[in-house]
């Protein structure tokens, strides 16, 4: 049976407001956004909220802003109202952090909301509107230059929704995390937060440096600025700033990753994927790394009109924002090296410097000296120090030889023994080094790998026989908008009809592998992302197994020369806190921390 065609009615302008919030509007936190950033578009220096019941009985939000005029007050509860663009061209830059005109409309559609405001030199004025009846009216009221914004009861007049936000404590934890969102996106304005008339957040607004790292300290915690590595870029008409962690500080879930654009928060895959492969060879499987990154680019260039909550971001040329991310993420990275001794020098009391040793790699060959076993080694730290002529003391020197000549501790000091044959003992300036021999000098071996390929580029190789391969229409035109990224990368692939692809060469390094998925998974990458980085990831996954072969192996007794030799690389090593697999390849004990081990001085 056919059934008689519905007819096409308007929708009534509640329903239409109450769907509009149901894009807005999921929970508390979302009608916080929304206020909040209303409160920043208007100049606000000082944003105050209170929220009771985890902001399902209240949100109020109290801005300093420029204020509404009373005769415009119902207008900014109307859909598609906005002071903030007007015109196709503003819309193209958009330069604010709101703009759609939905958000107040939806939230007064599902609660009862109060809006108090007033502008420089005129008496304030109110509006009140309660979910079912939107015919504001408007009234005296008494407030300062600014707006305040109550909104009470959420979804009081829809019971379904309701039932699906959570339990006061975790509503309140969604709250908190909006607040700490924005006040790192904006250091110049202060924020305070109550809840049940406690204060839990007092935030003042933060102009200098200083301030500026004591807020990121207080709402990221100690941790995060201990290992924070700042960045600073600008090039190309895109500049980016903040911090980027160390590996060794991570965390179980993506919980710790603030990237904004142009001062909005976005959750955006193509950043997220530039960063993920910065840290792809030295963050431990399993783990997530920890940024705080303002990225600033023409708004001309970003378009933040893709999603009604503008979380969501899309970026002209993502290709080049994808490279500009990995690169300045990369380069501060790679840059972390041993810290430097502060203003300490040599005393009697430090360790001998070994003579001037080979490169690492050199004195590892096949005439390298094999020296006595572990029980040697730990024989000769328990005897009393002496010194033959001629004769080296194989695995541990003697800590009370003065070293005069530059007055200088490295950071990683001088090796006095090896451990088991795995690790090497060393005596720094600040106390003790303890370095993982293996993935240490994988790391340096793997990074040399790396140069070595990248200065002679990537050689290709034909194959014997070509390899075709059928794919969708969508990933065949993507092959011929590819091309300089397969040429790039020493890969030849052409469409060669409808639905198939031929491979005609590979990168040389590359040879192994299976060519089918490395492509699908390229194409796989170009049509969500626009970029891909599958190719390097593939042939440093080679260039890491390589080096994890051709690295020292454990029981491998190593000289004091060999063992200096080996500080000296990781110092001067890009990425050498970890081995290729996010390993940390050595850690330190200041004298401190061993004194308070052995209760020394109590």
């Amino acid at each position: 049976m056919k059934s008689k065609a519905a007819s096409i009615e308007v929708l009534s302008p509640r329903l239409a407001n109450q769907i509009a919030a149901g894009e807005v509007v999921e929970r508390p936190a979302s009608v916080l956004k929304e206020l909040i950033e209303n409160a920043l578009d208007a100049g606000a220096s000082q944003i105050d909220v209170e929220v009771e019941a985890g902001g399902i009985a209240r949100i109020r939000v109290r801005d300093d802003g420029v204020g509404i005029e009373a005769e415009q007050l119902p207008l900014a509860l109307s859909r598609h109202a906005t002071s903030k663009i007007h015109d196709l061209d503003d819309l193209e830059a958009v330069a604010t952090l709101g703009f759609r005109g939905e958000a107040l409309a939806s939230i007064a559609s599902v609660s009862r909301l109060d809006l108090i405001s007033a502008t420089e030199g005129a008496a304030a004025a109110q509006v009140s509107v309660e979910g079912r009846d939107m015919r504001p009216v408007v009234g005296a009221a008494a407030h300062p230059r600014g707006t305040t914004v109550d909104v009470r009861d959420l979804f009081f007049n829809t019971p379904a929704r309701r039932k699906f936000l959570k339990t006061e404590k975790t509503e309140f934890s969604h709250l908190d995390t909006v607040l700490v969102r924005q006040a790192l996106a904006r250091f110049d304005v202060g924020f305070r937060l109550a809840h049940q008339g406690r204060v839990t957040r007092q935030l003042p607004a933060a102009t200098s440096d200083p301030a500026k790292l004591e807020r990121v300290r207080t709402l990221l915690g100690r941790d995060f600025m201990e290992a924070a590595v700042p960045v600073a870029v600008d090039a190309i008409g895109l500049s980016v700033s903040g911090w980027v962690c160390q590996p060794t500080y991570n965390r179980a879930q993506a919980d710790c990753q603030y990237v904004f654009v142009n001062g909005r928060i976005v959750r955006d895959k193509l950043i997220s994927a530039a960063l993920r492969q910065a840290y792809r060879d030295v963050l431990f499987h399993g783990r997530h790394p920890c940024y705080l990154l303002y990225l600033s680019l023409d708004p001309a260039q970003v378009d933040v009109n893709v999603h009604p909550t503008k979380h969501e971001v899309r970026f002209r040329d993502s290709r080049l924002i994808f490279d500009f991310l990995l690169k300045a993420a990369s380069r501060a990275l790679a840059d972390v090296r041993p810290a430097e001794p502060q203003g300490m020098t040599h005393t009697s009391s430090e360790i001998s410097a070994a003579e001037e040793a080979p490169q690492w790699q050199t004195s590892l060959g096949l005439g390298a000296r094999q020296d006595r076993g572990g029980s040697d080694v730990l024989a000769a730290l328990m005897q009393p120090p002496t010194v033959e002529s001629g004769v080296e003391r194989p695995n541990v020197v003697d800590p009370v030889i003065a070293h005069e000549s530059t007055g200088e501790v490295p950071p990683l000091g001088y090796a006095i023994a090896q451990l088991h044959g795995i690790y090497i003992l060393s005596q720094s300036a600040q106390g003790l080094v303890v370095v993982d021999m293996h993935a240490a000098h994988e790391r340096i071996t793997y990074e040399a790998l790396k140069a070595a390929m990248d200065a002679k580029k990537l050689v290709s190789q034909p194959l014997l026989i070509p390899l075709s391969l059928h794919v969708s229409d969508r990933e065949a035109a993507l092959v011929e908008e590819a091309d300089p990224l397969f040429s790039e990368f020493g890969l030849s692939v052409h469409r060669t009809g409808p639905e198939s692809i031929r491979i005609d060469q590979v990168p040389a390094i590359l040879s192994q592998a299976n060519h089918a998925d490395l492509v699908r998974d390229v194409l796989s990458d170009l049509a969500e992302l626009g970029v891909s980085d599958r190719i390097v990831a593939a042939r440093d996954q080679l260039l890491s197994t390589m080096a994890c072969h051709g690295s020292v192996r454990a029981n491998r007794h190593l000289t004091i020369t060999e063992m200096n030799a080996l500080l000296r690389d990781i110092e001067a090593t890009e990425r050498a806190g970890q081995c290729n697999h996010g390993r940390p390849t050595w850690t330190s004990m200041s004298l401190h921390e061993l004194d308070r081990l052995f209760l020394r001085g109590r």
